[in-house]
């Protein structure tokens, strides 16, 4: 669960290392983002002669969350750490590499790159 000044980790190679989320999109009323959700952030920390600076605004698609996620079998899926991969508007990620483990509910959310390029769909 992921709402409103939630710090998250970057799993792509942008040149971003921490993003703030500053809104959660799919409703004016919507309050919390899960694996899947498209969000709004802020880059609060990024290494140097990147992709992208510190400060700007950018979209993300949460790709790991601590709080778990049910799935239809009636097992649930947690990660360590909340991570978020960078994407522009047509929902493509703007880096070329993701570090890490990506949740499965990302295929059924229609961002098949993202899995493609994951070394691993839990």
């Amino acid at each position: 669960m992921v709402q409103m000044r939630t710090v998250l980790d970057v799993a792509v190679n942008s040149g971003a290392r921490k993003v703030m989320c500053i809104k959660v999109l799919g409703g004016s009323r919507r309050r919390y983002a899960s694996v899947g959700d498209v969000i709004v952030v802020a880059i609060r920390e990024a290494i140097p002669n990147a992709k992208v600076k510190k400060g700007e605004v950018a979209r993300a698609v949460i790709v790991r969350t601590s709080k778990e996620i049910s799935r239809n079998d009636g097992s649930y899926i947690r990660f360590d750490d909340n991570s978020a991969v960078l994407v522009d508007n047509q929902h493509e990620p703007i880096g070329t590499r993701i570090f890490g483990p990506v949740a499965r509910e990302l295929r059924a959310k229609r961002f098949l790159k993202i899995i493609s390029l994951a070394p691993e769909v839990l």
